[in-house]
Formats: C-alpha cells, sequence, structure tokens
C-alpha cells in the first residue's frame, strides 16, 4: 500500500451543537497526539481555540488537525455549523475526500444538517452518519433513523445498534462483525454478549444491512438472491465500494463526550471512507482557461493544488492552507500561482494542527498542507509548477444576509477601520466590504448578525481598532408620478457679460426600471446644438439630489422641445443652471414619490414555525409569492422592502431557535406607502438639520 493510499482527508460537518469539535477532540486523545481530553464548554479544545469561540463556545471557522491510526494517517477538517460561518465549512469541505455528518440524538436533522448533506452530494464526497449524544436526555436513535431515512439520498443503513438509551447508554452493537462492545469511562471497549433483550432485533437488522450492502455489488446480490450465505468479507467489501460509490450512507453511532464508538468510527474511516488514489481524478482548466484537463494524484506528476483557506495573522503573516491534487513538494521552494499569473517562493511547509503550525519536510497527492507569506495567494487560487499551468474550480463564498455601516469609535481611525477589515477579508472571504457614495458610509456585509459582530471583535483582538456598527441607510429612491411641461430660465445681469438660459422641457414617467431618457426635440434652431448637452447635464445632477428628500430621481424622460438664448449672454453653464431648473420645477408639480428597494426573498424553515414566519413576512410589508416543501422543510419565497428586512438575521434565528435560513437579492423599486414616505423625508431632514 503507498502512502497515498494510507491518506485519509474527513471533514466532520453537521449543525452547530451536534458535537464535530468534540469528536474531533477524542480522537486525537485516544491516538496520543494530546495528552488530556479538552471539552468545548470550558474553552479547552485543540480545535477551537480563537478569542471567539471561546467566547461563543462554538466553532466558528474550520479547525485542522492529524492523527495516526493503524498505520493510517487521518487529516480531520473541524467544520462549523453556525449558519454564520458556514461558507468556511462550504470552501473547506471541498478539501476533503469523505464527509462524516454529524447528527445530535436529540435534537435530530436540522436545516444545517441537510445543507451539509446538499454540500457533500455537490462534491460527490462519500457520507457516512455518526448519531452522537446517545446519552443524552431524550436521545432517540430511532426517530434520528426514520428522519434521516425520509430526508437523505443516497439512504442511511445502519452498521451499529446502542445498547441501552440516554443516561443507560453503555455500547453498541456491530452489525457488520456481529459484536457487542461495553465500554468504560475512558473509552475502552470489552467485547460482550449481545444482550439477550436485542437478539432478534439484531437478527432482522443484520439481515436488512446484508440485504442493503449487496445491493452495491450486483454478482454479490445475485447470489444473495439465490440464497447464498455471504462471508464477512464479501460484506466489507461490498460496504467500502457501496459508500465510494454513494450507494448508500452507512450509519453509526456512539457519543463523543463520553468516548464511547469512536474506535468503531476510526476502523470504518481507515477501511471503508476513501484515499486520495480513490478519490480518482480531478477536473481543472488548461492555462487558456477553456479546455478541460484531467490531472490524476500522481505522486511524480508535475505539482498542481487549490488554496481553501486562508489565515491572517498580524504577527506571522498571511497563512495560505492548500491541497495538493498532484505531484509533490519539498520543504521548500519556487511555486506558480495560475489565477494571479506570478510566481511564488515558500521557505518553509507547515501542517496546521489547531492553533500550532508544525513544519514538513513534504507533501504528496492528498496531503493538507500550509505555507507562510505568499505574496499575491489568497482563498481559491491554484498553485502549480510552471511546467503545467492549470486551474481548479473552487467553490463561491455563499451570499452575504445581512450589512452593517461601520465606523470607527475613535476619530480619525477611519482608514485604519478600512484597511483592517480589508486583512480579515483576506481569511473570510463570505464578508462583503463596500464604500457606498451614496450614503457615504463603509459597508461591512455577512451571513449574519453574530457573523459581522465576530468579524468586529477580530478587527479589535488583531489590530487594535475599535469600531462602532449601525443600521445601514437605506437606497432610496425618487420618481414622478405625473407628466408636466415647464420652463428653465436663468437669467443673471451683473456689469459685463451676463449670463442668459431658456429651456422648455416635458417630464414624464418611464415604467420602474427604465432608468433616464433625454430627448432633443429642438427644431429651427431654438438652441444651439452646443448647448443641449448641457440642459440635459443639468438636469442629470439636478436630479442625482432630487426634490423630496435629497435621493436621486430615476425612472423618467425629459423632452427639451423649446427654449431661447442671447447670443451674447449664453453660455453652456447658463444652460446646464437652466436645465436643473427646469428639472426641480418640473418634479415639484409632477406628482413625485418615494421609491424604496424590494428584496427578492427564500426563507427554509421546519414545518412548525411556519405560521410564524408567515405572520412575521406579513407584518413586514411582504407579498408571499408561493411555498414548496423541501423533506421536512418548507420554502416560502416572497418579495419585502428592504428597510423592513435589514435585520432579519437575527430575528429569524430567534423565531426559530437557529433552525431557520434565507437568502435574498435585489428585486426592483417600488412606491412607498404616503404615511411611511412621510416619516422618512422627516427624518432625512432632521439628520441634514443636524449636520
Amino acid at each position: 500500500m503507498s502512502e497515498m493510499e494510507k491518506i485519509r482527508n474527513i471533514a466532520l460537518v453537521g449543525h452547530g451543537g451536534s458535537g464535530k469539535t468534540s469528536l474531533a477532540e477524542v480522537m486525537l486523545f485516544n491516538t496520543g497526539v494530546t495528552n488530556r481530553l479538552g471539552r468545548v464548554e470550558d474553552g479547552n479544545t485543540v480545535m477551537d481555540f480563537e478569542a471567539e469561540e471561546l467566547k461563543r463556545t462554538s466553532s466558528i471557522s474550520s479547525g485542522f488537525a492529524q492523527f495516526g491510526y493503524k498505520k493510517h494517517i487521518i487529516n480531520i477538517i473541524d467544520t462549523p455549523g453556525d449558519q454564520n460561518f458556514f461558507s468556511d465549512a462550504n470552501a473547506c469541505m471541498q478539501a476533503a475526500d469523505g464527509m462524516i455528518v454529524l447528527v445530535d440524538a436529540v435534537d435530530g436533522v436540522k436545516v444545517q444538517t441537510e445543507q451539509a448533506w446538499e454540500i457533500a452530494e455537490g462534491f460527490k464526497a462519500p457520507v457516512v452518519i455518526f448519531v452522537n449524544k446517545l446519552d443524552r436526555e431524550r436521545a432517540d436513535f430511532d426517530r434520528v433513523l426514520n428522519d434521516a431515512a425520509e430526508i437523505f439520498d443516497p439512504k442511511p443503513i445502519k452498521l451499529h445498534l446502542p445498547i441501552g438509551k440516554e443516561a443507560d447508554f453503555k455500547g453498541i452493537v456491530d452489525l457488520v462483525a456481529m459484536k457487542a462492545y461495553s465500554y468504560d469511562d475512558s473509552g475502552n471497549a470489552t467485547e460482550i454478549d449481545i444482550p439477550a433483550d436485542m437478539q432478534d432485533l439484531v437478527e432482522s437488522e443484520r439481515e436488512a444491512l446484508v440485504e442493503n450492502v449487496a445491493e452495491a455489488d450486483d454478482s454479490l446480490l445475485e447470489r444473495y438472491l439465490e440464497g447464498e450465505t455471504l462471508t464477512d468479507d464479501d460484506i466489507k467489501t461490498a460496504l467500502k465500494a457501496g459508500t465510494l460509490d454513494r450507494t448508500f450512507a452507512p450509519v453509526l453511532c456512539g457519543g463523543a463526550t463520553i468516548n464511547t464508538g469512536i474506535d468503531l468510527l476510526c476502523d470504518f474511516i481507515v477501511n471503508c471512507m476513501p484515499s486520495p488514489a480513490d478519490r480518482g481524478n480531478w477536473t481543472a482548466l488548461d492555462e487558456s482557461g477553456e479546455n478541460e484537463v484531467e490531472i490524476s494524484p500522481d505522486p511524480d506528476a508535475p505539482f498542481a493544488g487549490f488554496v481553501f483557506k486562508t489565515i491572517a495573522d498580524p504577527f506571522a503573516g498571511r497563512l495560505s492552507i492548500f491541497r495538493v491534487i498532484s505531484g509533490s513538494l519539498g520543504s521548500d521552494g519556487n511555486i506558480y500561482n495560475t489565477n494571479k499569473s506570478a510566481k511564488e517562493r515558500f521557505s518553509q511547509l507547515l501542517r496546521i494542527a489547531g492553533k500550532e503550525q508544525k513544519p514538513e519536510t513534504g507533501a504528496i497527492p492528498g496531503s493538507i498542507v500550509a505555507v507562510a507569506k505568499l505574496k499575491e495567494t489568497f482563498t481559491g487560487d491554484t498553485l502549480c509548477n510552471d511546467s503545467r499551468k492549470v486551474k481548479f474550480s473552487c467553490v463561491e463564498p455563499l451570499p452575504t444576509l445581512i450589512s452593517y455601516a461601520v465606523g470607527a469609535k475613535t476619530q480619525g481611525d477611519e482608514d485604519k477601520v478600512y484597511i483592517s477589515l480589508t486583512k480579515i477579508l483576506e481569511e473570510d472571504p463570505a464578508l462583503k466590504l463596500d464604500r457606498n457614495a451614496e450614503t457615504k458610509e463603509i459597508l461591512l456585509a455577512g451571513r449574519g448578525e453574530i457573523h459581522i459582530e465576530t468579524a468586529v471583535d477580530k478587527v479589535k483582538r488583531k489590530f487594535n481598532v475599535e469600531m462602532t456598527l449601525d443600521t445601514p441607510k437605506v437606497p432610496y429612491r425618487e420618481t414622478i408620478k405625473k407628466k408636466v411641461r415647464v420652463q428653465g430660465k436663468h437669467k443673471k445681469q451683473s456689469g459685463g457679460h451676463g449670463q442668459y438660459g431658456d429651456c422648455w422641457v416635458q417630464m414624464e414617467p418611464l415604467p420602474r426600471g427604465k432608468g433616464f431618457e433625454f430627448v432633443d426635440a429642438i427644431v429651427g434652431g431654438a438652441i444651439p446644438k452646443t448647448y443641449i448637452p448641457a440642459v440635459e447635464k443639468g438636469i442629470v445632477e439636478s436630479a442625482a439630489r432630487g426634490v423630496l428628500a435629497g435621493f436621486p430621481c430615476i425612472d423618467f424622460k425629459a423632452t427639451l422641445d423649446d427654449g431661447g438664448f442671447h447670443a451674447v449672454d449664453s453660455s453652456e453653464m447658463a444652460f446646464k443652471i437652466a436645465g436643473s431648473l427646469a428639472f426641480k420645477k418640473a418634479a415639484q408639480e409632477a406628482a413625485p414619490t418615494l421609491l424604496e428597494p424590494i428584496m427578492d426573498v427564500t426563507v427554509t424553515t421546519p414545518d412548525e414555525f411556519m405560521g410564524d414566519i408567515m405572520g412575521d413576512l406579513n407584518g413586514r410589508r411582504g407579498r408571499v409569492l408561493g411555498m414548496d416543501t423541501k423533506g421536512k422543510n418548507q420554502v416560502i419565497k416572497a418579495q419585502v422592502p428592504m428597510s423592513e428586512f435589514l435585520t432579519y438575521a437575527p430575528d429569524l434565528r430567534s423565531m426559530t431557535g437557529g433552525r431557520g435560513m434565507f437568502t435574498m437579492e435585489f428585486s426592483h423599486y417600488d412606491e412607498v406607502p404616503a404615511q411611511l414616505a412621510e416619516k422618512v423625508i422627516e427624518a432625512v431632514k432632521k439628520e441634514k438639520e443636524q449636520e
């Protein structure tokens, strides 16, 4: 067996609180990597070490660790399960060859569990379900399995049965080996007889397992249907084949915090989960970016890999974590960044172990390693040997859901705020930073309120810059509802040359989304051609300032159809002012109105919260467009004004206990109800007075 075939890259995924970090911790303890068993509640785990994680007692960023087990190397990626940080989980899952989906035996399958499953499905990665926390009150293995069978595809099949329930959970029956194990407080397993009261259940479940496993191999299925008894080796071979082919999803069980069933899970990882060789070829684009090429996990081929995570450290510099797809690397050397067309050099190859970086002598296909201080390289970039330039397609960050206006707590720190946030964005591409020229705000957008607050905490800790967070201003617009024709006349005499510009403009509304249209309808030279663009410029500049509350005026047509000029006193500036006056006069007479941005919203929620969600959307002036069923969840599509949706992320979290999720994107502008428009205009006027 080659060194590459002994590597396992496994992502631990699932909803927040399902026990991913605790599972990683007990694996490291059992294999001697650590000499004490860390607890999430005590803030002393290897995988959760950032101050923000300790504060929230949950993962906000993927953690990495490696351990040896039965002559194999297992790389664990402990991904966050909170939807605020799920974009990081999404990015890191693409570096894994197999997924262990943890399901809490008490809470069952949650929205984030389904989301993790869908991502694994997108990567075509083998999945294993580990039903955790069977020692907890109200834990129910059968209920979880029934829910999983309804929702998940490929179908879950049981490999384990728990012995005892809740506080009496004390062991596991392995249906493959047909053996039962009891565990002591240190996680040591002792083989015992299968309990007498479970004999019938074990036999029937074993029969179901053999039948399910046989489906992975046609010749095996034929032998089984002919009544032949399959050997343990037959079953193990088919179990691995079916797992790798995603014919089914094996279900194992245990309790991470009580160190029960972890040895059986590690055995399964080694025996049935894919190595980089099992995963096979990867698809990339050639240097031109037009043709697909197959990249095989060959240690002797030219090096190629992709960066799936970046860590920004104010002292050590930027750390790029990447997965080697092909070829080999030494402890230092030169590499090529295809995305940036830039050569990079690294002086040390590192392996991430929790918060520590340990030197590595080399890397082969399947290795997950890191290098520091690459100048041009960021998350999503491909690194390769310049003798074979290729580019891997990496997943895009999940869309942002909430924005805040950020400011400096200390006057004069505005530039520091922007620079510090830019560095945080290097390690978290799910954050988006923007300067809104219209509202003069720095906007920080993320997946949720906690996502934004965590970024602010990181900036304070890493760069000693404190920030304020405010609800961003809504980018309202103005428009007109009537057709009018007005005169804009600018006449000024002051000694020598005067100023004279006279124009007649017809203004009328356009359908929503059509923007601005200018029509030159001058005949007979009433206004010389050289001055007509100045009239348009005057209208455009004045429209940008609006007439009601200073918001840009949109969706109207201005037709210049008459006017007058003076041979000496007329100028471009005079006609620009005349055009501006015409707009102001016309806009006031043409029933000006306020417009607000309307968002397309999709909310996914468990069935029991449907009533609350619908009522809340109606209360936000939302218009429900339709509903659909997805597994155990309901999907609601609606259109809601942006002003009513700025704080929806924390509100939805509160309404659904963190089990709901949503996406939104801009749809169109629509008229603000009169009574609300008055309040907005009044608020803007007060703000301007205070300035």
